[in-house]
């Protein structure tokens, strides 16, 4: 039973300063609009690691890690957001907060220092996901690094992936594939290889290595289609799935998303909630 092993759930969260502390709202909110889309602070949830080493020293956790793009990090609850954000704010709650925290200011460079765990020059996307012709600069995740997945796929885990991949600048349906998610350590992946996309119809949508559309996907039908909650919703399959096929072996959990990155997509009855809000500009939301 999934429940039943030690468990860790880490939630990282792009946003729009290069620092923050969780005490000063005042300094949040000015940063939030002076560095629009920039740089990272996290938001990091570990969930009864402690308790469980005392308890089961052997089992090693099952881990989550899951990350929200160009989001600024005054723009959820638990950091003073006027935005309604309850299950963020109650995994806060029972959680870490990170008063300090350091990315690298952009998507994929950020995510090659996090599946890697080290610079993102070392990992090859210095930048972007463009060759510059420069060392570090190749734009496409190195071989001279190991993911995390490949790293925990060692220690007997089965490792899982919903969401952006973006750390190659290979996208296209015939490859090479050789840095793709499932090429990388990942045996199960569900999402986009490219940085941003129709929350609608995702441009590089993929199952497995092989393109997909949500027309044509045979393992996922919702009545209306939003990467987002396909993104969930197909990480939700992946851990009922090794219930029943692994329940024996820990887990590694990369859930991906693409929000709030550009395009801004809202289902209408997200924007339905927030009708009127920020009719009084900014000037009201940062008081």
């Amino acid at each position: 039973m999934l429940h039943k092993r030690p468990f860790t759930l880490v939630r990282i969260a792009r946003t729009s300063s290069v620092s923050g502390g969780v005490n000063h709202e005042s300094n949040q909110r000015k940063s939030r609009y002076r560095y629009p889309a920039c740089a990272l602070i996290a938001i990091c949830f570990l969930f009864l690691v402690d308790h469980a080493k005392a308890s089961d020293e052997a089992s090693p956790p099952n881990i989550v890690l899951i990350m929200s793009d160009d989001m600024g990090y005054t723009d959820i609850g638990c950091y003073g957001g006027e935005i309604d954000t309850p299950t963020l704010n109650s995994l806060a709650e029972n959680g870490l907060r990170f008063t300090q925290f350091y990315n690298t200011a952009r998507c994929c460079p950020t995510r090659a220092a996090l599946l890697s765990g080290v610079y993102q020059h070392q990992a090859g996307i210095g930048l972007m996901t463009g060759d510059k012709k420069l060392p570090g600069y190749q734009g496409d995740l190195g071989r001279n690094v190991v993911t995390i997945a490949e790293a925990l796929g060692t220690a007997g885990y089965r490792t899982y992936m919903a969401g952006k991949w973006h750390v190659t600048r290979f996208t296209g349906p015939n490859g090479p594939k050789d840095n793709w998610p499932l090429q990388r350590g990942f045996d199960r992946f569900y999402g986009t290889i490219t940085g941003a996309g129709s929350f609608y119809d995702p441009a590089t949508l993929c199952r497995g290595s092989t393109y997909i559309t949500p027309v044509n996907d045979p393992e996922y039908k919702p009545e209306v289609y939003y990467y987002t909650d396909a993104i969930s919703d197909n990480a939700v399959m992946f851990l009922g799935d090794h219930a029943e096929q692994a329940p024996d072996r820990p887990f590694f959990l990369y859930v991906s998303y693409t929000a709030a990155h550009w395009p801004m997509h809202a289902l209408p009855s997200a924007l339905a909630t927030y009708h009127g809000k920020y009719d009084g500009g900014v000037a009201t939301i940062r008081t």
